[in-house]
């Protein structure tokens, strides 16, 4: 839309329901409803399409590079509606739409071929050819695309088996059944040539790319020009693209494909695109043309800007690398990860092409490309050295991605070395370092501390962890910082599977934990082997919340500064909700970490069912609100712990107070009344008659009167406060709470406090 935009035309922007807030409909100046999700009724339905464009009154439509750009009913269409295709003939798209007739073409001017057969019509006829050709072999769809309907056979046996299922895949995906065969190139690269024709029988060539960096056969990650391949090859490449396109007179962007046989030497035409490529900019880094508004520059006639060049095109200068990051997961044999994206982070001053940003709803109607990180270098390895900068400035979470693999491409030795195959990516880490949570637990949540603290005024409460003394603890055992984000576990722990030999510690309430079925102590810090399970029981006798740190830290987003999850508001942590099982955790990569140790066993916190919380009275104590007789009767109680109680707050049964008025006057009936009263986190609020703690996720402001409220040196005490479990208030002064407070900290002798982003000095990974 850019190039479109920048040419002066105005444009018209088609979508589906579950892209009707996407970039694309926001960027165009008008917007046109196709149907449902689902692309058969919307994307694929090139009448709603054409009826959109004349409805908006367009006069040409560019087809982008999936869908419906290669059909070429969709371009007969367009062009008897009275709109201009921007793209090739429709002539020229069933020639090319069709692997078979395809080939013929290209045998036809001379284009190298990679030994195979015609179409086949049936399995003994397969079969035949590949005793011609020699195994292994390639069954292909003629229609194939994307990786799909393509199978690689080593013995007879193994063609006869797949022979029905790429037909089947074949006619399911494309317009046509037919299955062709060639030989298999073992030790093979992907290789391609960027034409653009003028129609009128002139094209020119604007360099190669290598494309060999693929997963299953989609392409992962691309560059230009290819490397290491000698000038007589490169040459061939581009004579022989330009004269397949001339022979036709190809009109538009195009792409010619060719296997290249690296034990052999030896480049073969696999096919003709006949479309703008998903990888178009890294030839545009390289040779400083914009395909796109080439291609809308000749929809309307011009032909200036190919007058002026070689049939060989601009000069090459630098090299560029583009990287495909997916939503999927490496994990689990990388299915797609749908879900909204809760933090999205692109590198600046690099070139990104993306749909997505921070609140994106990803859906697994299409396909799972999130974005392309294109960027240029004087030379092969200072472009890959510069993407992998961009790479470790990107981060997307809420969902799985291959952004861990993509890292590692820009330090492969092979890679850097141009000694890399189709196959190489088989032999790269596709997984970062994560947890799989094999059982989430009853409510198990990530927080920091001290949380998302200085917006209680604007009624966002600080979150956090609701015994911070024993999460503190936990992260100090690790050596990490305090703030550190770890996992806070409500009654029964998770299950979690570690990816990587991790560092971790179990704190809080006494709980039976695991490592791979055999115990280990809470309090120590103790390594989980690769593949190794952690398994965090629940409180039997006392206490009711348990914490998990690992070394580095989990790997969670920030949101207003803290990466504390506020469920009830659905943000913070990594989803915005509760662990749930089959989510992934990432731990986070820093070096600012001190050296592992044990919790004193002095300095543990002591679990009991009855306890006693040192309070200050306020901010509304007696007498304007509740009488002497009152707050004597707060200490002299022994309250009961109601079955509510959770971090909104903690009730408490217990007799009524008798108050010092009769009702709140313009506040309400009840003497509990009150206009818009700020609160604290351990607040006592009654609200009516019944007594509330107000835990981390409690409101910041409510109509009720709060006589007493817990001093920060105990409010770890209400995180282990279980239903049926005694509560007593003791007074203290305010220089004694300060005591409390300092002893607290002084008893977990761990690093001070810091924000998770101020791990190793920047973000605390990835």
């Amino acid at each position: 839309m850019r190039s479109a935009h920048a040419l002066g035309l105005k444009t018209v922007a088609v979508y589906s329901d579950a892209d009707a807030s996407a970039a694309h409909v926001e960027m165009a100046d008008m917007a046109v409803r196709l149907g449902p999700a689902p692309a058969a009724q919307s994307y694929l339905r090139a009448d709603l399409v054409i009826e959109a464009a004349l409805s908006a009154g367009a006069g040409a439509v560019h087809p982008g590079y999936g869908f419906l750009s290669e059909k070429a009913e969709f371009a007969d269409a367009c062009e008897k509606a009275g709109i201009a295709f921007i793209g090739p003939t429709p002539g020229q798209l069933r020639v090319f739409g069709d692997k078979h007739t395809a080939r013929e073409a290209a045998r036809a001017v001379g284009v190298p071929l990679v030994e195979g057969s015609g179409l086949l019509g049936s399995v003994d006829a397969a079969l035949a050819a590949a005793d011609t050709v020699g195994y292994p072999v390639m069954l292909k769809a003629v229609g194939g695309g994307g990786g799909i309907g393509m199978q690689a056979c080593h013995t007879p046996g193994e063609l006869r088996d797949a022979y029905e299922r790429v037909q089947r895949l074949a006619s399911a995906h494309f317009s046509s059944s037919g299955v062709f065969l060639e030989r298999f190139v073992a030790h093979a690269r992907h290789l391609e040539v960027q034409v653009f024709g003028d129609g009128r029988g002139r094209t020119i060539s604007l360099g190669t790319r290598d494309c060999s960096l693929q997963r299953r056969n989609q392409k992962v990650v691309e560059e230009a020009p290819a490397p290491n391949l000698p000038d007589a090859v490169v040459e061939e490449l581009l004579a022989s693209s330009r004269r397949l396109a001339s022979s036709v007179s190809y009109r538009s962007a195009g792409t010619v494909e060719f296997v290249y046989d690296v034990e052999r030497g030896e480049a073969s035409f696999l096919e003709m695109n006949t479309r703008l490529q998903v990888e178009h900019p890294v030839t545009e880094e390289v040779t400083g043309v914009d395909l796109v508004e080439w291609m809308l520059r000749l929809g309307r006639g011009e032909t200036e800007m190919l007058d002026a060049l070689p049939d060989s095109g601009p000069r090459i200068l630098g090299h560029a690398v583009e990287a495909r990051v997916y939503a999927e997961d490496p994990g689990h044999d990388y299915r797609p990860s749908a879900g909204l994206l809760t933090a999205v982070e692109f590198p600046a001053h690099t070139r990104v092409e993306t749909w997505v940003d921070t609140g994106t709803e990803v859906s697994s109607f299409y396909d799972p490309m999130l974005a392309k990180i294109i960027v240029r270098g004087e030379s092969r390895r200072t472009a890959f050295a510069a993407l992998a900068e961009a790479l470790d400035d990107t981060h997307l979470y809420g969902v799985q991605t291959n952004l861990p693999q993509l890292r590692r491409v820009c330090t492969a030795e092979q890679v850097l070395g141009a000694a890399h195959t189709t196959a190489t990516l088989r032999e790269v880490r596709a997984t970062g370092h994560r947890i799989d949570v094999l059982r989430a637990g009853t409510m198990t949540t990530v927080q920091d501390f001290p949380g998302r603290i200085g917006l209680w005024a604007v009624g966002i409460p600080p979150s956090g962890p609701m015994d911070d003394l024993s999460m503190r603890a936990a992260n100090g055992a690790v050596g990490n910082p305090e703030g550190a984000p770890a996992l806070e576990c409500t009654l029964q722990g998770p299950r979690l599977e570690f990816s990587d030999p991790t560092l971790v510690c179990v704190t809080g309430a006494p709980v039976v934990v695991t490592v791979d079925g055999t115990p280990v102590p809470m309090w120590e810090p103790l390594e989980v082997p690769a593949g190794g399970v952690l398994d965090v029981g629940s409180p039997t006798e006392q206490g009711l919340r348990t914490y998990v740190a690992v070394r580095g830290g989990l790997d969670a987003p920030l949101y207003h500064g803290s990466a504390s999850t506020f469920t009830l508001g659905g943000f913070g942590g990594l989803t915005g909700r509760a662990v749930a099982t089959g989510d992934v955790l990432g731990v986070a990569e820093s070096r600012a970490l001190a050296s592992p140790a044990p919790v004193p066993v002095d300095r543990r916190p002591e679990f009991t069912h009855t306890w006693h919380l040192a309070v200050t009275e306020g901010p509304q104590p007696a007498p304007a609100y509740f009488t002497e007789d009152d707050l004597a009767q707060f200490y002299d109680t022994t309250w009961t712990v109601q079955s509510h109680a959770n971090r909104t707050g903690i009730r408490l049964d217990g007799p009524k107070p008798t108050w010092s008025r009769t009702d709140g006057g313009e506040a309400g009936l009840h003497p509990s009344n009150l206009h818009d009263n700020p609160y604290s986190v351990g607040a006592l609020n009654v609200s009516g008659d019944t007594p509330i703690l107000l835990g981390p996720d409690g409101p910041s402001l409510g109509g009720f009167a709060c006589p007493l409220t817990v001093v920060s040196g105990h409010r770890w005490k209400m995180g282990q406060i279980r239903p049926g479990d005694s509560v007593r208030f003791v007074p203290v002064t305010d220089e004694a709470a300060v005591e409390l407070r300092g002893a607290a900290t002084r008893a977990l002798d761990v690093p001070p406090v810091a924000r998770p982003a101020a791990l190793d000095g920047g973000r605390p990974g990835r």
